[in-house]
């Protein structure tokens, strides 16, 4: 790395070259006590493991740090809010921090922003609060047609693809993961034997790209995914339909960060971006997606599949719906990503004006799934922007059995959102290539901060559904949350997003009137 290599030279050259000076000009000899105390805090700074900003930039990465710790008093906290009138990110990756680093992460002085604002949001506490016992509760993903079913966490860590990180940040996630006892989503550049080393749980996430059971001319290889689906730590396998960060578009690996070992475990050539194609070629019509579900629940021994979706027309996830109903073959799960995702590189114009927000998509296939009554028999999980608890709990009031999170589990690593990923010069070596930069993460470390982090949320999960007077997360409910909806009107998430009937979608009269074009319009032979 460019600064590490000039700090080593400078090092060197600075003491000769004030030596020399000083035996025409004795008087410059008190320039070593400025000099020798700076050169051993750089070489510090390139031993210690706790800090990879420091690693890569000895000396001058502690400005950052300088700056960090008289921010607050500078801002006096001032917080800006989102659209649900949470604080931003800033604060968020702070909390984060914090809670991977095992540090005490209250704050004084109560809330930090306006609680009369529009669109801030609580939970109902209790007068009889419960006592919960168990901190990490799990959840029972597979139906009927599975062998091996997996009971998965709360909380897990959302798909992120070897390539778009690096290879130390696999290998911290998915050591944590093992630690921690929760699952490690693969994204959709394949299994690597990062993924594979520390022997933590894993979602093998399959795109439209088929990277690592993939032929070749691009197509779905049986033979390879069952080779590589048999293996005992991967739990589930997950078909990624679409992408809220860039919904209608395949994955992107920029060629700066394609290396010749990830062009190996992808099977693409070299010297060109990584693009998978927008639509699967292994089917084309809903019935051929869940035919494709059965098929890899069949060659990976029983295990739970699914798939992941960010909602766009709904006409086609009705036709998936009315392709369950015909076949009787259901997904086990379905990750539901909202436009709000993140992502190493996109087009702005998907990022920021395509795709339907996490929780009216949530809403939509939870109701979904009552309307057509197999809501029992399906898992939801929610994925987009879930940094704290709350989070977490709001999305389960909303319909989600569990949560998965990229963005926090980035924050845990390191990440400061430089917003560098695209061009392989990440300061934190976490979405890089560049091994000067990515060797400076230490794995141990980080891994710790990730397992930290998530043994954290889970626990302060569990005292919000005990504060709020409930037994367990199958208690929560939409009436749990409430919003500041306009000044003085307030009201709870079963107002705002009402469910709808069991089984209203099979009985004509009782679809929904919103609902009715697209259900009529919808058919489970083609989107």
């Amino acid at each position: 790395m460019i600064v590490r290599k000039l700090f080593v030279t400078l090092s060197i050259l600075v003491p000769l070259i004030t030596l020399g000076m000083a035996r025409f000009w004795p008087d410059l000899y008190w320039m070593f006590a400025i000099i020798l105390p700076l050169i051993g805090l750089g070489i510090y700074d390139t031993v210690q493991r706790k800090h990879t900003i420091l690693r890569l930039y000895p000396i001058i990465g502690h400005l950052r740090f300088l700056f960090e710790s008289i921010r607050p008093e500078i801002q006096q906290y001032f917080v800006e809010s989102d659209t649900n009138g949470q604080p931003v990110s800033r604060e968020f990756r702070a909390l984060v921090y914090q809670r991977a680093k095992g540090q005490r992460d209250t704050r004084p002085f109560g809330t930090q922003f306006d609680v009369y604002r529009n669109g801030y949001e609580w939970v109902n506490h209790s007068l009889a609060p419960k006592t919960v016992h168990d901190k990490n509760p799990r959840i029972r993903f597979g139906g009927p047609d599975c062998s091996q079913p997996y009971d998965a966490s709360s909380l897990n860590i959302s798909a992120m693809s070897f390539g778009a990180l690096s290879q130390n940040a696999i290998l911290a996630l998915n050591k944590g993961a093992k630690i921690g006892g929760f699952a490690h989503n693969s994204g959709e550049g394949g299994l690597s034997p990062y993924h594979l080393k520390y022997g933590g749980d894993l979602i093998w996430q399959i795109g439209t790209g088929y990277f690592g059971c993939r032929t070749s001319i691009g197509g779905f290889d049986e033979t390879l995914f069952k080779q590589k689906a048999s293996q005992n730590v991967v739990k589930m396998i997950e078909i990624k339909l679409s992408q809220g960060a860039k919904p209608g578009h395949g994955g992107i690996l920029p060629a700066i960060k394609l290396t010749q070992e990830i062009a190996d475990i992808r099977h693409v050539p070299m010297g060109h971006d990584v693009i998978s194609p927008p639509a699967h070629s292994a089917f084309s019509s809903p019935i051929g997606l869940l035919n494709f579900v059965a098929r890899l629940r069949e060659l990976s021994g029983g295990k739970p599949v699914g798939f992941k979706l960010c909602i766009g027309r709904k006409t086609e996830f009705f036709s998936i719906c009315k392709a369950m109903l015909k076949t009787g073959i259901m997904p086990d799960f379905i990750t539901v990503d909202g436009a709000e995702g993140g992502t190493g590189a996109a087009p702005i114009e998907l990022t920021n004006s395509v795709g339907t927000p996490l929780h009216d998509g949530l809403v939509f296939i939870h109701n979904c799934l009552i309307g057509i009554g197999l809501r029992e028999q399906i898992r939801i999980i929610a994925a987009g922007k879930a940094i704290s608890a709350f989070h977490m709990l709001r999305l389960m009031a909303l319909g989600a059995d569990t949560v998965n999170s990229a963005r926090a589990m980035m924050f845990a690593l390191g990440c400061i959102q430089s917003r560098f990923c695209n061009r392989d010069i990440c300061p934190t070596g976490i979405a890089t290539q560049n091994p000067d930069r990515y060797k400076a993460l230490d794995v141990d470390d980080k891994a710790t901060r990730v397992a930290n982090y998530h043994a954290s949320m889970a626990a302060n999960l569990m005292e919000l559904v005990a504060a709020a007077g409930l037994n367990g997360l199958n208690e929560i409910q939409p009436s749990h949350i409430n919003r500041r909806v306009n000044g003085t009107e307030i009201r709870n998430y079963a107002e705002i997003y009402p469910c709808v009937a069991h089984d209203c979608l099979l009985i004509d009269t009782e679809i929904p009137d919103i609902w009715k074009a697209d259900w009529n319009q919808a058919s489970s032979d083609g989107w």
